[in-house]
């Protein structure tokens, strides 16, 4: 089983940035993609950005193409979500999930490939 863990969020102007954190332990993390995703009050969670076990290949959505970018250090079984030009939309809870699948060749953002959640951390974009 493995435990997922994110940090970084907080309170920023529009325009802005933050970096989000996610450790992993537990389950080997290097051979699970990893995805960021994200749940505002009344809407359902949204994939926002997910990285291949490798880090070779990344996706994003649409709104986050652009701004954001994923990245891991396997070494260190940490992921992260840089965000720049943050707009009040990108007010969510953030979810860090590790994929339940091992060595997938690519990743996705859809919520039911992931298993493993983290509790995720509060990014608010004020105007």
């Amino acid at each position: 089983q493995a435990q997922v863990v994110e940090s970084g969020g907080g309170l920023v102007q529009a325009g802005g940035s933050l970096r989000l954190s996610c450790a992993v332990s537990g389950l080997r993390s290097d051979v699970f993609a990893m995805g960021w995703f994200r749940q505002a009050p009344g809407k359902e969670r949204e994939g926002v950005a997910c990285i291949t076990y490798s880090g070779q290949s990344t996706d994003y959505s649409g709104s986050a193409r652009g701004r954001f970018t994923i990245s891991r250090d396997n070494a260190k079984n940490v992921v992260y979500l840089q965000m720049r030009d943050l707009k009040p939309d990108d007010t969510a809870m953030y979810y860090c999930t590790q994929d339940g699948s091992p060595w997938r060749v690519d990743c996705t953002l859809r919520p039911t490939d992931y298993t493993y959640w983290g509790q995720g951390t509060q990014v608010t974009v004020s105007s």
